[in-house]
């Protein structure tokens, strides 16, 4: 009886700290090599999907500032690194958290002399589409909570969504949430919300 309790004992044990560490695991982004993406490196964002584009970078849209984020061409499949930059900053640890407010920014120098951040930009006239441009704080209509994203988990590990819904930053914002996804333009490939979300993975560059 004794043994028999103490193999249950054991048994239970480890399946709580399996739990345990699954959970911890499920808080934390992992990147293409199942390591966690931590904050001030640099990745590659790809979709997960063949078919959809290279990896994501800057766009010119349509010949003036600011640039648009979008994808590259297949052909060139490495596009521009990019590092996220959370909004609570956890001291302790580097690792960059599901559904947490953060700054996505290349790392990337260009023309319009401004910042390469991530950033909502106001609704296409043409489209009805919000597209994601490039700027920080001053720039649109939405102020700072623009530029802040979540990364989000899908249900297969290590494929996710991008979406912006900046509750940590403005919890009491009335906000109209939207998933990254694809719009096509005059041949280019733009990301913008209010449609069809694309899956992304996270490679070190």
């Amino acid at each position: 009886m004794t043994t028999t309790r103490s193999i249950a004992i054991f048994i239970l044990a480890n399946v709580c700290l399996f739990m345990m560490i699954s959970t911890s695991i499920a808080q934390f982004v992992i990147d293409t090599n199942g390591e966690s993406v931590e904050e001030g490196d640099e990745y590659f964002i790809r979709p997960a999907i063949t078919g959809n584009g290279g990896s994501f970078s800057l766009v010119v849209r349509n010949g003036t500032c600011p640039l648009n984020v979008g994808l590259d061409n297949p052909e060139l499949p490495h596009g521009l690194t990019v590092v996220f930059i959370p909004f609570v900053s956890h001291h302790d640890e580097d690792d960059v958290r599901v559904n947490r407010d953060l700054r996505i920014q290349f790392i990337a120098s260009t023309i319009c002399g401004q910042s390469t951040d991530w950033r909502l930009g106001d609704r296409d006239a043409t489209s009805g589409r919000r597209l994601i441009i490039t700027g920080k704080d001053d720039i649109g209509t939405i102020g700072p909570i623009g530029n802040f994203f979540r990364i989000v988990p899908t249900e297969v590990a290590g494929i996710y969504f991008i979406e912006w819904c900046p509750r940590e930053v403005c919890p009491e914002c009335m906000l109209i949430c939207g998933g990254v996804g694809i719009h096509r333009e005059n041949g280019k490939t733009l990301l913008a919300l209010d449609g069809g979300v694309i899956p992304v993975v996270f490679q070190k560059s």
